[in-house]
This record gives C-alpha cells, sequence and structure tokens, in this order.
C-alpha cells in the first residue's frame, strides 16, 4: 500500500526519486552556500500563532482577490524556469491544476512550454513573467505574444540582471543542451518513467525563444544567445518602458528593500512581489518573510503587497498574510508536486496547502481569510 502524501515534504521525497538529479537540483537549490535559500524557509518557524476557542468555526471561505481578479485562496503558482523538465509539458499541467483550483498560474520567459502552448491548452487567462533582454525587438515581441494570448498580467522580474552562481548546476553541468556526462547518463538511466514522458512530447527547449529569437536555430545558438541576452544594464526608466508597451496589469517581481518598495510604488505598477528569487541570486540577502514587514509599513497603502519565498504550507501562506501580504506565490512547492506526479501532484499540492490554510485559520478563531491581519500572530 502507498505511504500517504501529507505534506509538501512528501511530494519533494517523490520527486527527487522520479526527476533526473540535474533538474531536481536546479529546482531545490541557492546561490552559493544557500543560506537565504534555507532562511526562506526557516525564517517561518519563529512566527507563532494565537490560537482561539470557543467561536464559531462554520461557513469559512479563503476567497479573495489578487491584483483585481477573484482568487479561491491567496495563492498563485510563480514563475519557474525549466518547469516542463520537471516533468514533460510541466508548464501545461500546473497551469491545468492552477485552473481547476482557481487560482493564477504564472509563466516564466525561460519556460520549456511557450505562451502559445499554454494559451491552447487552458480555458482561462494566466499571467507572463517577463525578463528584460538586451534585444528590445525580442521583448516587444513576447509582449505581443502576451497580448495575443489574453494573458491577464504582466510580471516584471528586476532581481535578475546578472545570474547569481548556483553551485550544483555547475557540478552538474547543466546547460543547453546538458552534458550528457557519464554520471548524468546513469542517474538518467534510473528515471524510466520521466524519459518516457519525454519522449513523448516534442517540447524540450526554450520555446518561448527558440524559432522567436535573431539567430537562435539549434540548442546551441540558444545557450549563447540566452548567457548574452540578461541585461545588466536594466533600470527604473525600462519599467516605464515596459508598462507603457504593456498597457494592462504590471506586476514587479523582486523587491527586498523598502527603498526599491518606494520606487515600484511610484512607478505606477499594480503590484510588488517581495521576493529574493528563492535564495538563487543574492546568497545573504534577508529572507522574504523578514523584509514582508517593512515594506508592508513603506507602502501598503500605495500598491498591492505579495510575497514569494519559502512557502511550503498553509500556515506559511496565513503567516505571510498576517503580515501583510495579499498573496502569496509558491515555486518550489508545486514543482516538487509536478516531480512527483504532473497535474495530479500539482493539484495535491494546491489540496494540502488549502487544507492546512483553512484549518489554521479556523485554530486562530477567523472563517474569511480577508479578516486575517497581525492580530494572529503571537507576541512573545
Amino acid at each position: 500500500m502507498a505511504r500517504p502524501i501529507t505534506s509538501i515534504a512528501d511530494l519533494r521525497a517523490i520527486a527527487k526519486r522520479r526527476v533526473p538529479r540535474m533538474f531536481y537540483d536546479y529546482c531545490d537549490s541557492g546561490a552559493w552556500t544557500e543560506s537565504t535559500y534555507r532562511e526562506n524557509e526557516s525564517d517561518f518557524v519563529p512566527i507563532k500563532l494565537r490560537q482561539r476557542v470557543a467561536v464559531d468555526m462554520r461557513n469559512r471561505t479563503l476567497e479573495t482577490t489578487m491584483v483585481g481578479e477573484t482568487v479561491s485562496m491567496p495563492v498563485a503558482i510563480a514563475p519557474t524556469g525549466l518547469t516542463g523538465m520537471q516533468h514533460a509539458d510541466g508548464e501545461i499541467h500546473a497551469a491545468r491544476a492552477a485552473e481547476k483550483a482557481g487560482i493564477p498560474f504564472t509563466l516564466s520567459t525561460m519556460s520549456i512550454c511557450s505562451i502559445e502552448d499554454v494559451a491552447e491548452n487552458t480555458s482561462k487567462p494566466f499571467w507572463f513573467q517577463l525578463y528584460v533582454m538586451r534585444d528590445r525587438d525580442f521583448v516587444m515581441n513576447l509582449i505581443r505574444r502576451a497580448k495575443a494570448a489574453k494573458c491577464s498580467a504582466l510580471v516584471l522580474t528586476l532581481d535578475l540582471q546578472i545570474l547569481g552562481q548556483r553551485h550544483k548546476d555547475v557540478v552538474n553541468g547543466l546547460s543547453t543542451p546538458p552534458r550528457m556526462t557519464i554520471p548524468n547518463i546513469i542517474n538518467l538511466a534510473t528515471k524510466p518513467r520521466w524519459c518516457l514522458n519525454m519522449l513523448r512530447t516534442n517540447r524540450r527547449t526554450f520555446r518561448n525563444i527558440a524559432g522567436h529569437a535573431k539567430g537562435v536555430t539549434d540548442l546551441r545558438s540558444l545557450s549563447s544567445w540566452t548567457a548574452e541576452q540578461f541585461d545588466p544594464a536594466l533600470s527604473w526608466d525600462d519599467v516605464k518602458w515596459i508598462k507603457d508597451q504593456w498597457g494592462g496589469k504590471l506586476i514587479l517581481k523582486g523587491i527586498l528593500d523598502p527603498e526599491d518598495a518606494e520606487k515600484a510604488a511610484a512607478s505606477g505598477a499594480d503590484a510588488l512581489i517581495v521576493s529574493n528569487h528563492g535564495g538563487r541570486q543574492l546568497d545573504g540577502a534577508i529572507s522574504s518573510i523578514s523584509a514582508l514587514p517593512a515594506i508592508v509599513d513603506a507602502v501598503g497603502d500605495r500598491i498591492e503587497v505579495l510575497m514569494d519565498g519559502g512557502i511550503r504550507s498553509g500556515q506559511d501562506v496565513i503567516k505571510a498574510v498576517a503580515l501583510g501580504a495579499k498573496g502569496v506565490f509558491i515555486g518550489r512547492s508545486f514543482l516538487y508536486g509536478l516531480g512527483a506526479g504532473g497535474e495530479a501532484g500539482v493539484t495535491t499540492c494546491l489540496d494540502i496547502i488549502r487544507k492546512e490554510l483553512d484549518i489554521t485559520m479556523a485554530f486562530c478563531g477567523l472563517r474569511d481569510i480577508k479578516d486575517v491581519d497581525g492580530r494572529i500572530i503571537a507576541r512573545r
């Protein structure tokens, strides 16, 4: 009899067994010493909740809004690169699970499935995440394609002008195309389910880029193009330019400092995401949950504040909401579910988070997620 899946940690263990090491490690790693990656999770632990008793716990609701859209709970799926290498057609599977769950799905620029792939396989608008590349014609084309696909919000990532080093990727030889070293070949041979699924799809490259960027004709040219294209000169002037080109709801991702939050609020964007890129960029940066309160205090009445980083449970969600976030994004949690079981695995992930969030809210004496605030945090 299979062991019941009761937590995100259970999904993580299954994904680690099923996904090839180079792709699992790409998901489950941070920059340099990985201290910020670890603290994104561990800094939730000292935050304690007030338990209330003898209150009416009937008729609870987690429904709220994120960036003006009704959501069944204050959770969105974060943009993650190489999602389609955790499971074949991974972005499509995750988008379908999000649609069924009534929450937003965000597609990464660096996805395996393209904007068009996801649009053709879903029925509701999704969000698209944009990286600013040196080739502004390519950026403009991405924006046009996102509009054509009826994406309802653009998530502009600001903290990837240059790449932080993730040691595991270097050790594993993760590249485009992947290095077929003897250890990697042996490891792939132990993942027959993953390999079989990959053989059944033709989506094995960055389909938002291949066939759309100038001079990109194969995997090697794609690799060199990608390495050269992230723009270290990205500035707030570029944010204004992208806002003007997009014309729709704009979310700025990668804000970790109140001074940058002030600039985000002044930019006219609709929302910002408190995020350190999952600990994959500046190792030694503070955790997202630690950065959240100061940013809410600085700009929370002028721009919607969302949060990303370290969410592994419904309790983490309610703690972030209590500290002022209007919603959170999950990255690794859904990737563990995807690697463990495709669309069904992502659905399991979302079900786990929803149940924990609902029950925790009830134990804290509340019935409506919109009533959650700092009153539920225990002061010691």
